[in-house]
């Protein structure tokens, strides 16, 4: 990489956790046999592992709890919408059905016709299943959780998979107790479902249960961003990215959890597109792949929503006007990406302050140099999620009305 300084290490251990201990090893065997040249190899290895990762979550329960609703909204659609899965008040699922999400293929919802059911008797429903094809189960009960929930359960639990309790339909429940109640009876009413939902898995054996109470048409209230975020945080670094880029920017924390995400590819689209198939860029003291930086750039974008696909889910989704939502994306981002866009974003990167966050990049040792194409980049980047983090931030406050 031109215009390096080796006086300059930058350290990357903290923004490293897409990889484990082993291919952190491997970095540094690889950096000290052949220089960068060979840690970029390694870099582009991982980007295709991650491109074929594939995240696949269950959706189960008894018959008519909402599973289909659920899986439409953790994909961002709505009843209506190519794609959907099919919604009804009878058992509309007779088959393990996969629905993939619209944006992020690798992520797949997999509904699964009602348990305990003539068609689907509990001793068969694993095997036919198929459980063991699923990174975790989702449980959904639209009343009360029964023995067959409390089975299935333990079905997951003896293949070492995690799963979540999730009590739907609140919002009906509410809008029930609502005609005579005020904020407080309705938390009041809140804890008194938590609470029947507890004591019938504890009875069904159950010992701790935690239940997330949820609407599938208030994806910001309830338990539903908590759930969201809990998902995240119990899977493994790798598939965690993956549900994460997938999500709806619903809350400022899901929206942070998304840049901390996206922040820890930085370092690994830098030191490739400074060794990768390089160009000097004219005027510059600098070489750099060019084409890295649009793809990362369009995807940064695709992955808080701001492409014009999302932002019309979204707006479909919420029931606000398209223009309304577009209005507070506030950057030339939104626009074409090309290398001349690149290139001149490049050129307005000043080399003193990419060589003042370079060094304080989170240490695989001294395998960056900051004073180098790497700086430049790093910085470039960081600034463009930086940005697109605070228009997402705005269309979030408007599509779901936060303050």
């Amino acid at each position: 990489m031109g215009g390096a300084n080796s006086s300059e290490a930058v350290d990357i251990s903290s923004n490293s956790a897409l990889f484990n201990n082993q291919e952190l090893k491997a970095l540094k065997s690889a950096y000290e046999s052949g220089g960068m040249k060979n840690v970029a190899i390694l870099i582009q290895q991982k980007f295709k592992m991650l491109e074929g990762t594939k995240l696949h979550i269950a959706v189960t329960g008894e018959s008519g709890t909402g599973k289909s609703s659920f899986i439409n909204s953790m994909r961002g659609l709505r009843r209506s919408d190519e794609g959907a899965a099919e919604t009804g008040n009878i058992e509309t699922t007779m088959q393990r059905t996969e629905y993939k999400h619209p944006s992020f293929p690798n992520v797949s919802f997999w509904d699964l016709p009602g348990v305990g059911t003539i068609t689907f008797p509990m001793d068969e429903y694993p095997t036919k299943m198929k459980f063991e094809e699923y990174d975790f189960f989702i449980i959904i009960s639209g009343n009360r959780f029964t023995k067959n929930d409390a089975n299935l359960a333990e079905e997951v639990k003896k293949m070492g998979k995690n799963f979540y309790f999730v009590r739907s339909q609140i919002d009906n429940d509410l809008r029930a107790h609502q005609h005579n109640c005020d904020e407080a009876d309705c938390k009041a009413e809140l804890v008194k479902i938590r609470n029947y939902c507890i004591k019938c898995l504890k009875e069904a054996g159950i010992l701790q249960p935690k239940v997330f109470l949820v609407s599938s048409f208030q994806v910001n209230e309830f338990d539903f961003p908590k759930l969201m975020e809990t998902l995240a945080n119990n899977l493994d670094n790798v598939k965690r990215d993956l549900l994460l880029i997938s999500l709806q920017s619903t809350t400022e924390n899901i929206l942070e959890c998304k840049r901390d995400q996206l922040k820890k590819r930085i370092w690994m689209l830098a030191a490739t597109a400074g060794i990768v198939g390089i160009m000097p860029i004219p005027g510059m003291d600098i070489d750099c792949n060019l084409g890295i930086l649009v793809t990362a750039i369009v995807e940064f974008r695709k992955c808080l929503g701001l492409d014009a696909a999302s932002i019309q889910s979204l707006a479909d989704a919420t029931e606000n006007p398209v223009s309304v939502l577009s209005a507070e994306v506030n950057t030339h981002l939104a626009g074409e990406i090309d290398i001349e866009f690149v290139k001149n974003k490049l050129q307005n990167t000043k080399l003193q302050s990419a060589v003042a966050v370079a060094r304080f990049i989170p240490v695989l040792g001294s395998m960056f140099a900051a004073g180098s194409s790497f700086a430049m980049i790093y910085k470039l980047l960081n600034d463009v999620l930086d940005e697109l983090v605070e228009n997402a931030r705005g269309v979030m406050k408007i599509a779901f009305k936060s303050p």
